[in-house]
């Protein structure tokens, strides 16, 4: 390129000592000789962008004009930008059609939507699990053509974090999970997943496992209280007497595990409605549970309320008070005695009210952190089962705050403690003070 420049800024000094030379040959005005040469040069600078003009108002689908100099070197760099960028656009349009390929082959639904909401592409799986129509459909809003209340406050509320479920508009009692993934600049990949089967295969270990438990309710009752009885009957020989308290509590181990399988199983099954809400007295219903867990730790552990008296909750008071308690007998069961436990109920800056349960107790390690809500889940079994514990504690605590549109915030460290809180929506808070 270098040499190229140098030959352009020779060329107009050539041109000119070629008029000296026609001037001493022919005579005449040296100027105009000049003149000559520098339009000639002109001209040249002037047929050469003619030429590239047109080279790229046709296309540049043929080969680049031959030139020389800098308008050679112009022409070749344009023709290698153009191979570039034809090289590039094929690939990227094969990248599309893979994509768009393996999308399509792929069982569930794929819907890409823009900043708006609204359907940029879809899947054929997202037109035979929710019905969309061809191009009509594209640009549409999705809450426009997915109508459910649960999908319709899922995409308004915006938290993506976790998916939602809703009732299949193209199978009558199928059930779709929907995920919905941000990504680039404001755009969102959502994910339809069909659940039927699932769903019905959770619907049967569901109600297995509450037939199971009503018919192994009655028979407890009848054998603790067979139990209870020997045990105070002075005729029984005095080597049956440890036997007889082993006995009483597995007895009361096991009723304890029934209760809360029908508790969860309850919570599992029936839908959340208004009807059964009202205003609750978060604070009394603490105090209650409060009292409950000095009694279980006999004094041995200190308990310690910060609560907001004015502060209620549109709630189930009875799914509540669960939760609640499983969350501070918890505390209690896995804090040593002399620790110091500390509840907390209070309105947050960002507008919500928060439950909260520290202890200094024996902690979590963070692997076991993702897993403890789940059903049967024991991070230590054998400190678990001697401490009286269920393993169903936080799953049913999950449940009652999925059922009042709140959520699970845990905060934990293996020795160091751990904290508990349960995070409540403005939207459930009320003013005791208003409250007839």
């Amino acid at each position: 390129m270098r040499a190229a420049w140098l030959a352009e800024f020779l060329l107009p000094a050539f041109w000119v000592a070629l008029a000296v030379l026609l001037w001493l040959i022919f005579g005449g005005v040296l100027g105009w000789w000049i003149a000559l040469a520098l339009v000639a040069t002109g001209l040249r600078h002037i047929i050469q962008m003619h030429r590239l003009e047109s080279w790229l108002r046709n296309g540049r689908r043929s080969q680049p004009p031959q030139s020389w100099g800098v308008w050679g070197e112009v022409f070749e760099h344009y023709y290698r930008m153009q191979r570039r960028y034809a090289k590039r656009k094929k690939r990227l349009a094969r990248v599309i059609r893979e994509f768009r390929e393996s999308t399509g082959a792929m069982p569930d639904g794929t819907i890409v939507l823009d900043a708006d909401r609204r359907i940029s592409w879809f899947n054929s799986a997202a037109v035979r699990l929710l019905g969309l129509a061809g191009n009509r459909d594209i640009g549409q809003p999705v809450t426009s053509l997915v109508r459910t209340p649960a999908f319709e406050r899922f995409m308004r509320d915006g938290d993506f974090s976790r998916p939602v479920e809703i009732d299949s508009p193209m199978d009558l009692g199928g059930r779709l999970s929907i995920r919905v993934v941000p990504y680039g600049r404001g755009q969102y990949l959502m994910l339809i997943r069909d659940v039927t089967r699932l769903q019905r295969l959770e619907n049967m270990r569901r109600d297995f496992v509450a037939n199971a438990s009503h018919e192994l309710r009655s028979p407890l009752t009848v054998l603790g209280g067979y139990l209870e009885s020997m045990s105070e009957d002075e005729e029984i020989p005095e080597i049956w007497a440890s036997p007889m308290d082993e006995m009483q509590s597995q007895c009361r181990r096991m009723t304890t595990l029934v209760n809360d399988l029908l508790e969860l199983s309850r919570l599992e099954t029936d839908a959340p409605g208004e009807p059964d809400e009202q205003p609750v007295e978060v604070a009394e219903v603490v105090r209650r549970v409060r009292n409950e867990a000095l009694a279980q730790s006999g004094g041995e552990r200190t308990i310690e309320a910060d609560l907001d008296e004015s502060l209620g909750l549109a709630g189930v008071e009875n799914e509540l008070y669960s939760a609640f308690s499983n969350l501070v007998f918890n505390a209690v069961r896995y804090t040593e005695p002399g620790g110091r436990i500390r509840i907390r109920w209070r309105r947050e800056p960002d507008g919500s009210a928060r439950f909260c349960v520290a202890d200094d107790g024996i902690g979590i390690d963070a692997k076991h952190l993702p897993f403890i809500t789940q059903r049967f889940y024991r991070v230590d079994p054998s400190r678990s089962r001697s401490q009286g514990g269920t393993g169903l504690g936080l799953a049913i605590v999950k449940h009652v705050l999925q059922r009042h549109d709140s959520r699970l915030r845990i905060h934990s460290e293996a020795g160091e403690g751990s904290e508990f809180c349960c995070v409540f929506p403005a939207s459930r808070l009320r003013s005791l003070k208003t409250v007839a």
